[in-house]
């Protein structure tokens, strides 16, 4: 049975919101805020799991009705440990979450296969998407998956790989100048032509459909049962903070379930600091940070949302920057000492470890987990840039020592 209500509920205000207003954000404070889905757990027992493929494995507690479902086999990704990297931070008990290993190779899978499920479920013929790379990607397969129309609205500075991924899964692909020009224009296809949004598409940003964020809990519900627990620290490449409320969602069910007694502290990755700033001076919508560009370019925004920040103060997690350097010198490190080629958004988790562990923030005794949202191949270019040049050398064993002494 399931424990969704088939409504959502404000998390600041307790209003009750109804599923035919979910995609549209409260103002609140000159700020957004999505209304989330509301549940009975009341209703389940245990982690309570199904036939259904994927992440629709853990259906009972995901917002979505009966019959079928959008999969593309997603989730139940890898939990890695990694003696090389955790080795020389003195983590031994450092892990990875290789969600690099997700059908179009990110996390944004697990988003994308209940919203458009949910999309579909509502009878839309027409998804809409605002995205720099994976999330457009993921959501694209999706939409393919099921049958319907897909829209981009990305920018012209997208690594090719990732505009090329978008439109091979048929999607209309479109770039605009700015940014914020993708929000603008979106809202009126959504409130216009009711098409189903896939992501956020409000400044401040408030984060991603609603639904969608949900299935990020199943994460959490992996990382318990491969561990057998919640492992003590998760840290989380952030942008608008998706993923880190799906998170705490997900672990908060676990200790209302019974199955755990405590929830993870959750740590933001970033590449500016807008979290940091937050958790400082307290959230504020308007908030901003220097900015500019990077090569965690997906997660470059010098906004933090209330959702993201939430997660963090609920957790009592924390924060930490990397600049582009370290970012690109922890890429190089993961992938040549622990087999894990992760992109530059997403390995960001390992170039904040020096920050964390000065700070106290992480310790060697405890369990560690990098959610490691991406893999390295969506931008070749960026760590083609800082590595040698291939040498070209004679058939020859002199030539070859030469060559790989240098």
């Amino acid at each position: 049975m399931s424990a969704y209500l088939g409504y959502l509920t404000h998390p600041i205000t307790g209003e009750r919101v109804e599923e035919a207003d979910a995609y549209l954000p409260s103002e609140v404070d000159g700020g957004h805020v999505y209304a989330v889905p509301s549940y009975d757990l009341g209703r389940v027992r245990g982690l309570e799991t199904s036939d259904d493929p994927g992440i629709f494995r853990y259906r009972p507690l995901l917002p979505i009705a009966q019959g079928s479902v959008v999969s593309l086999h997603e989730g139940g990704t890898p939990l890695l440990p990694l003696p090389g990297l955790g080795g020389s931070h003195g983590l031994p008990r450092l892990f990875v979450k290789d969600e690099s290993r997700n059908p179009t190779w990110s996390y944004k899978d697990r988003l994308a296969a209940v919203a458009v499920t949910k999309a579909v479920q509502e009878g839309r013929d027409t998804v809409v998407v605002s995205s720099t790379g994976n999330h457009g990607a993921a959501v694209a397969a999706y939409a393919a998956r099921a049958g319907i129309r897909c829209v981009v609205l990305t920018l012209a500075s997208v690594p090719q790989a990732m505009k090329t991924m978008m439109q091979s899964f048929g999607a209309d692909v479109v770039a605009l100048e700015k940014p914020t020009d993708r929000w603008v224009l979106m809202r009126q296809l959504v409130e216009e032509r009711g098409w189903a949004p896939m992501s956020g598409f409000v400044g401040p940003p408030s984060g991603s459909n609603p639904y969608g964020c949900e299935g990020y809990k199943t994460i959490a519900y992996e990382l318990h049962a491969q561990l057998g627990d919640v492992p003590d620290v998760v840290i989380a490449p952030v942008a608008y903070g998706d993923a880190l409320a799906g998170l705490h969602r997900g672990f908060a069910d676990m200790v209302a379930l019974g199955l755990t007694s405590r929830l993870p502290r959750l740590i933001a990755a970033e590449p500016f600091g807008p979290y940091g700033q937050a958790l400082r001076d307290g959230y504020r919508a308007d908030a901003t940070v220097p900015a500019g560009a990077s090569v965690a370019f997906s997660i470059a925004s010098p906004y933090a949302t209330w959702q993201g920040w939430n997660a963090l103060v609920a957790t009592g997690g924390a924060a930490a920057s990397a600049d582009d350097d370290a970012t690109m010198a922890a890429q190089r490190e993961l992938a040549s000492r622990d087999g894990v080629f992760l992109e530059a958004s997403s390995v960001i988790t390992a170039a904040v470890l020096p920050e964390l562990l000065a700070r106290g923030e992480v310790t060697p005794e405890q369990t560690v987990v990098l959610l490691g949202t991406s893999t390295g191949l969506k931008d070749v270019p960026t760590s083609a840039e800082r590595l040698p040049a291939v040498p070209v050398i004679a058939p020859e064993l002199a030539a070859l020592d030469a060559a790989i002494a240098r």
